[in-house]
């Protein structure tokens, strides 16, 4: 039950909330018969001491933390409910008084959803460019045919070189003590590529198959594991592959072998005709793009902290999850880009901010426009996200509320409705 509100500052509200002294007891009854069973009490079988005993025995408060447990979480979300407040992170909660004359009083800071403006979006001018496409252009993606249609061969007459991929197993040492993340086996390395920290890859060239050696190298000043930031360390190496990449040369015959054409001339043409429809692709989206700037350049409003170190952390885990994928983990990711956890976040910052303000901005134009999405739109769309996710409608409706996907649905609104007022100017 919420006591009071009281606004703290821009976009931060504290509240105070309250449960009776009969839902509490109610609370510390149940915790009581939940437990009975694992506490001890000399002259009781496991299970049939009284809740008096066991409280004169533990201390009259030996089921409360358990019971405010039990109430916190509804209790807040009805004071913020009741308070009318859009929360964008978990409140700060403390419990500032318990007993069973008083039941429980809360005292929740909480950070809500900024109220802001954003101006007149409508006949946004930008101008819209289309990149010409060059004979460099498409000789370029026909080397990536060429590469994708190489093969690799195994070399056992001459040492590694640069553009080698090389099967080493490798091990690092600082002061003679291995280090955690520096050793793998039969881990396939391409030379040249700038994968591993500087000096790494260099040393392996002019290495044969089988050599067992050690490479002497240096940690970047501001690598993110503090204990190897600029340290020297010495690894150990065994070479027990070297592979060359052969790429085939490029004439009619490769031509007929790998495409539906017969002669480069033709293969060419269909390049050049796939990369102008991307350059124009590509326009389009700088276009769309530029309005968006320019829609966030007209939202004013006061924005809470946390909701970009929210969207930050969406980045970072949405990262993980990929590298998830590939066998690798956040930690080894940031070892071998010697990257530090802060400045990869940084890395996301601006990018985070855009997408914050923009979203902020789309919602409140939708609002300001009164644009709505009807129950058939949001059923529809349900149906849409279940077929993606070959998931049963109700199912996805487990995980997404139908208020958040209008709300989705309004924004998309938002988008479509100022592209389509814009002036678009060809360069």
């Amino acid at each position: 039950m919420l006591k009071s509100k009281k606004q703290l500052e821009t976009n931060k509200y504290e509240l105070e909330a309250e449960v009776t002294p009969e839902v509490f007891e109610e609370a510390v009854q149940k915790a009581y018969l939940r437990n009975k069973s694992k506490i001890n009490v000399p002259g009781f079988r496991p299970g049939k001491a009284p809740r008096k005993m066991i409280e004169t025995q533990y201390g009259e408060g030996v089921f409360y933390e358990e019971a405010v447990n039990s109430l916190y979480a509804d209790t807040i979300e009805d004071a913020v409910k009741e308070a009318g407040l859009t929360l964008v992170c978990p409140p700060e909660v403390e419990v500032t008084e318990v007993g069973k004359e008083v039941g429980v009083k809360f005292k929740a800071v909480c950070t809500t959803k900024p109220v802001v403006t954003v101006g007149d979006c409508k006949g946004i001018k930008v101008t819209k460019t289309v990149n010409p496409v060059t004979d460099e252009m498409v000789d370029h993606e026909i080397g990536h045919m060429r590469e994708r249609n190489s093969r690799s061969v195994n070399i056992d007459n001459r040492p590694a070189q640069d553009g080698d991929d090389v099967v080493i197993d490798f091990e690092g040492f600082k002061d003679g003590v291995a280090f955690e993340g520096g050793k793998a086996e039969k881990y396939t390395l391409k030379l040249g590529s700038g994968s591993f920290i500087p000096g790494f890859e260099e040393q392996l060239v002019g290495h044969n198959i089988g050599d067992e050696f050690e490479i002497n190298v240096t940690f970047p000043e501001d690598y993110q594991a503090k204990d190897l930031a600029g340290a020297p360390v010495v690894f150990k190496i065994k070479i027990h592959e070297i592979r060359f990449t052969e790429i085939p040369e490029l004439d009619d015959d490769f031509v007929k072998d790998t495409t539906d054409f017969e002669t480069v001339d033709e293969l060419k043409a269909d390049v050049r005709k796939h990369l102008e429809e991307h350059a124009e692709e590509h326009a389009e989206s700088e276009v769309e793009g530029a309005i968006m700037d320019a829609v966030i350049s007209k939202l004013e409003g006061e924005i809470p902290e946390v909701m970009y170190e929210n969207k930050v952390n969406e980045m970072i885990d949405d990262l993980a999850h990929r590298l998830s994928h590939q066998g690798i983990d956040l930690k080894m990711y940031l070892q071998f880009t010697g990257m530090t956890e802060e400045s990869l976040r940084e890395t996301y910052r601006e990018q985070a901010e855009k997408q914050v303000k923009l979203r902020l901005a789309l919602e409140q134009y939708a609002a300001d426009n009164s644009l709505d999405a009807t129950e058939e739109e949001i059923e529809e769309e349900f149906k849409k996200i279940a077929e993606q996710y070959k998931m049963p409608v109700e199912q996805v409706k487990q995980y997404i509320r139908p208020e958040d996907l209008k709300l989705d649905l309004c924004v998309g609104k938002a988008v479509d409705e100022i592209k389509a007022s814009a002036v678009i100017e060809n360069a």
